[in-house]
């Protein structure tokens, strides 16, 4: 394989089946994948749901944590905003997501939750009820974030994240990667699960892989690992995690 990134390996750390658009990334730029998935994504469909998900869509502002959310409340819900109300996306792909069921919603050129809450439409929110569409563990800053500002969150969880272990193939291919690694980092939760059940000398060998995180906070928390060689992209995107990996390879 040729390109900029020929000869290395990229770790997802995507959900189980959620891992193609990081080996189309990996692949254009001439790199092989290894998928990692810490946990499966599981929708909710039961009454608690359902009536958490309708009051949630019937706020003045609306946030939805990730592509998986549209979809899932897609499920459960007619996705169509109340007279007046804004909806808003915590990156690109949930806002395409959105767009795809005919919505426009706002999203932020920083693709995370510091991002989010710097857009304006959550600034004076004082009194104001705020949906949270997401998953339990997802974007944990958001609502006590949006608490302090004296919003009222009426929150959503529409799907979950079921732990899965790592299956012996994968662990193995771990433990015998060769080269230079690059992890995609997308979620800190992500991968303090892959940690937990990780032997010692398969968490060196993920160690030694350059992190690439789509953050300043999350390549803190990945430097509180254990993990030494950290780089930031712009989001949490794979063309854009890829593209600085590329930039930065073979000097990282």
């Amino acid at each position: 394989m040729s390109g900029p990134l020929a000869g290395t390996t990229v770790i997802s750390l995507r959900p189980v089946g959620a891992h193609e658009g990081m080996r189309r990334a990996a692949s254009a730029r001439g790199a092989a994948l290894l998928p990692l998935s810490p946990w499966r994504l599981d929708l909710r469909d039961d009454a608690r749901t359902r009536a958490a998900l309708a009051a949630a869509l019937g706020a003045p502002r609306v946030v939805f944590t990730s592509p998986v959310a549209v979809s899932a409340a897609r499920r459960l819900e007619r996705l169509r905003p109340a007279d007046g109300a804004t909806w808003l996306a915590v990156g690109n792909g949930t806002a395409a997501a959105l767009r795809t069921e005919g919505i426009d919603a706002v999203a932020p050129a920083r693709m995370d939750s510091e991002g989010l809450l710097a857009l304006p439409a959550l600034q004076q929110v004082q009194g104001l009820a705020v949906g949270l569409v997401t998953a339990p563990g997802g974007r944990g800053e958001l609502a006590p974030a949006l608490q302090r500002r004296g919003a009222h969150v009426l929150r959503a969880d529409v799907y979950e994240r079921i732990p899965v272990p790592l299956p012996a193939p994968d662990l193995a291919a771990l433990r015998a990667l060769k080269g230079p690694a690059w992890l995609a980092l997308g979620s800190g939760a992500a991968l303090d699960a892959l940690l937990v059940g990780l032997p010692a000398d398969a968490v060196a060998r993920l160690q030694q892989a350059v992190v690439v995180a789509p953050s300043e906070r999350l390549a803190a928390h990945a430097r509180g690992l254990g993990f030494a060689r950290v780089l930031v992209a712009a989001s949490a995107m794979p063309d854009d995690l890829l593209a600085v990996a590329a930039a930065a390879h073979p000097l990282a």
